[in-house]
């Protein structure tokens, strides 16, 4: 309705250019190929989420009708297909108006080497039985697919620039991001404090054993005084055919139980996490938590100690705050709510940390009671109303007792 509204206060140039605008995200088509035949099989192509780092924040490319932008990857060593369709474009007819440069944003961020032309891509498919894995294996573990009534096999593997062939893996694998992650920004790999942990996939084909890609994970190892380091969390990805499979909880459990056997290793951050993120961290955590003796049954009621902080930071590389939250999710778990004492006591412990932020305001207020102006603090006061406060501070916590009822859910079906 939007749009036939917008059309009819048109003139006849301007909707006839109209014509010519397609969303971006709908015009990238993207497919992990594994057998010739799902280069024509529509089932198995996934189009971005988003496309505003390359064709600008209304995700619209100008100039064509039926535009159709193809980035086809082989499923393993991730070879590059890449076509540009379209049925029409404009011409000079249009008072010398340009179409965008569609396929040239797409070269700004794919590496050289790719193919423009199927049978070549094709003739690729059959090199994919000598990809492999690259780096050292950490985990392998097994997921159920309905569909097929069988186990498929995955592996997670840390990588870095030295395993022979990585860097040019990595320049196709992070070309994802751009599709995936909101502000996502590529990584200088020559850097040698960068991590990598990569999940692939092992199949048959033609009874040969080959893999394919998954998603991946990188880490940078941030210096700690005097002698220690903590690895940070900057990119995470599991590409979307393996989404909602369990694969991101297995590749964050298998990173943090690889930094636990490192003594260096002071703890694990993220950042700028995704609330996805904080989400997936928040299950992890506290399922390895979960069995430590500091936050048994019978010691959660008496609140958070720093036997948990410790045992947590000692054990599995968990820093104070995220500690501080595995406490609340356990706690919550053997709280009868339904009790009216235990209720409230558990209430008041959460909104105590919750409210410690607005008491750092309050006191920073007493502080400037005694400088500011009468109208500058009158200022200042209004935005620090006190029934707005609780308000918020309810609210708060009536958000965070959810997301950690999603957690005990979760826990309770693994």
């Amino acid at each position: 309705m939007q749009q036939c509204t917008e059309m009819a206060g048109m003139n006849p140039m301007e909707k006839k250019l109209a014509e010519y605008k397609c969303d971006t995200n709908e015009a990238i088509s993207l497919k992990l190929v594994r057998f010739a035949d799902d280069l024509e099989d529509e089932s198995t192509t996934f189009h971005p989420e988003y496309s505003h780092q390359l064709y600008g924040d209304d995700e619209v490319a100008f100039g064509y009708k039926g535009l159709q932008i193809q980035l086809y990857y082989s499923a393993g060593n991730l070879s590059t297909l890449f076509k540009v369709k379209y049925s029409a474009r404009v011409t000079e007819k249009f008072d010398c108006v340009e179409p965008d440069d569609v396929e040239g944003k797409i070269r700004e961020i794919i590496p050289a080497g790719f193919s423009c032309n199927t049978d070549d891509f094709t003739s690729l498919l059959e090199k994919e039985t000598n990809f492999k894995p690259f780096g050292t294996l950490l985990h392998t573990y097994h997921v159920h697919n309905v569909e097929e009534g069988e186990d498929f096999t995955y592996q997670i593997h840390k990588a870095d620039v030295s395993c022979p062939g990585f860097r040019e893996y990595h320049k196709r694998l992070q070309t994802f991001l751009m599709w995936f992650i909101e502000t996502a920004s590529f990584i200088d790999v020559d850097d040698d404090r960068w991590d990598f942990f990569l999940i692939f996939e092992k199949y048959n084909k033609d009874g040969e054993t080959l893999f394919a890609t998954v998603g991946y994970m990188t880490v940078y190892n941030y210096y700690v005084y005097p002698d220690k380091t903590r690895p940070r969390v900057s990119q995470m990805l599991i590409l979307p055919p393996f989404q909602g499979e369990g694969h991101g909880a297995q590749l964050l459990e298998a990173v943090h139980m690889f930094y636990c056997n490192l003594h260096k290793v002071q703890d694990i951050t993220a950042e700028d996490p995704s609330e996805n993120y904080v989400k997936l961290r928040d299950y992890v955590l506290v399922k390895l938590c979960q069995t430590l003796p500091s936050f048994s049954t019978d010691k959660l009621p008496l609140g958070f100690s720093d036997d948990m902080a410790t045992e947590a930071r000692e054990k599995f590389k968990i820093n104070k705050k995220h500690a501080r939250r595995v406490y609340e999710i356990l706690r919550l778990r053997v709280t009868d709510m339904s009790d009216e004492t235990k209720a409230r006591d558990y209430r008041l412990e959460v909104k105590k940390r919750l409210f410690a932020p607005t008491k750092k305001n309050q006191r920073e207020m007493t502080k400037m009671m005694k400088c500011l102006r009468p109208e500058e603090l009158a200022s200042h006061i209004s935005q620090m109303d006190t029934a707005l406060q609780q308000e918020e501070l309810e609210k708060s916590y009536q958000e965070l007792l959810a997301e950690y009822r999603r957690v005990i859910e979760r826990l309770a079906q693994a």
